[in-house]
């Protein structure tokens, strides 16, 4: 069974390192965790490691958020690829350009860690254990 990886992707080293932390106990079920600190960054992971899942900061240098989400679902045609948009603006605006470029989710900082490792279990299709 191929390993399954997440890709984190946020400007600030210390939400990445927090997203990081929260995400920490799907690592002992396999999960592989990647962080990038750009869009740059972020999109060149993304086609090189191919990651079940991302969370995306939306504000970043380089490229913001929906740059990448657009890149890999409209123009690399990875639309397999599971993006979260994280921001920390919850306008409707946002979440409208958001759904444009193909975001399958969109979460506002700060955020709740169970939601974002319940979600993320969603997603990679792991069981809840211990519920």
């Amino acid at each position: 069974m191929n390993t399954m990886k997440i890709l984190i992707v946020d400007d600030e080293p210390h939400l990445r390192m927090l997203i990081q932390q929260t995400l920490e106990e799907l690592e002992d079920e396999g999960v592989e965790l990647l962080t990038a600190s750009n869009g740059e960054e972020a999109l060149q992971r993304i086609q090189q490691e191919k990651p079940n899942l991302v969370f995306l900061d939306v504000m970043m240098p380089r490229k913001n958020g929906f740059d990448v989400c657009n890149a890999v679902k409209n123009e690399l045609g990875l639309a397999d690829i599971h993006i979260i948009l994280l921001t920390a603006k919850g306008q409707e605006f946002d979440r409208l350009r958001g759904q444009e470029v193909g975001a399958d989710l969109y979460m506002t900082k700060p955020f709740d860690p169970d939601a974002l490792v319940a979600r993320a279990r969603s997603v990679l299709g792991l069981t809840t254990s211990g519920l």
